[in-house]
């Protein structure tokens, strides 16, 4: 299976969330249980400079992916992924574009089976307002 490719923006200083839904061949939900996933966020394909790193937990922010949704309401069966980057995570981010993907994996050891879902560019809109609330 090809990974697809989504191209997005997030916009620095505010909460970026949205779902990805895998799917079979026939349209229906991927079970996602027992599965993990990663996401990095690079300045170019193969570069050594990495912007952001998301795995399946989410840090005290509510940065990560959500293995059941980006509010966590889902079921696993739903087959969603939810990628949540907050406000505070965002705001440090500093680059125009970028590029990443987002790959689940389930096994371990030598049976780890491993799929890339996404794959794209990114870009950064930057923010004007700028201070605590």
């Amino acid at each position: 299976m090809a990974a697809g490719t989504y191209n997005f923006t997030i916009e620095q200083g505010v909460t970026n969330k949205f779902e990805v839904a895998f799917q079979d061949g026939n349209g229906d939900p991927h079970d996602l249980t027992d599965y993990r996933a990663r996401m990095q966020i690079r300045d170019k394909v193969g570069g050594s400079t990495v912007h952001l790193t998301l795995s399946s937990s989410l840090d005290s922010s509510g940065t990560g992916l959500n293995m059941r949704g980006i509010n966590g309401t889902n079921p696993p069966v739903s087959g969603t992924i939810g990628v949540n980057i907050a406000a505070v995570t965002s705001s440090l981010l500093d680059f125009n574009s970028a590029v990443y993907d987002l790959e689940i994996a389930s096994g371990s050891g030598d049976t780890v089976t491993v799929v890339r879902l996404l794959q794209g560019k990114i870009k950064l809109s930057k923010e004007i307002t700028q201070g605590a609330y």
